[in-house]
């Protein structure tokens, strides 16, 4: 792959964990510091998994920043929220099975986020020699 090729797919990874950082910061604040009408929209939301995804946000921004500048620590921080996230997924799944109530759509978005996040890694730790 050409060097010019390299860095616009880098930085459009960087924008894709950009976008995603800040729409979940601000869809998580919605929910935690939001009044009660948008957590009875967020439905049988677990506090727990929006406090993980919410703060996981701003680690989502700055994983994209570290991308965008090639920085070495860029790779290692896309591959922690990865498992982090694969981690909490988990958690997740055991305390649905548990009987827990659950938004369905938490399911989407948790393995979007997973599989988002494991992909981010995979080609920073390998394409971009961070």
């Amino acid at each position: 792959m050409s060097e010019r090729k390299v860095l616009l797919f880098r930085y459009g990874i960087a924008a894709i964990a950009l976008v995603f950082g800040l729409i979940t910061i601000i869809s998580g604040g919605q929910v935690i510091f939001g009044g009660d009408q948008a957590r009875t929209a967020a439905g049988n939301y677990m506090p727990a998994i929006v406090w993980f995804n919410f703060i996981c946000g701003f680690a989502y921004v700055g994983a994209a920043v570290g991308l965008a500048t090639r920085q070495a620590w860029a790779g290692r921080l896309a591959l922690v929220i990865a498992v982090a996230t694969a981690l909490t997924f988990l958690v997740f799944g055991l305390l649905v099975m548990t009987g827990t109530p659950y938004e369905g759509r938490t399911v989407g978005a948790m393995t979007i986020r997973t599989l988002l996040w494991a992909g981010i890694a995979w080609f920073a730790l390998r394409r971009f020699n961070t």
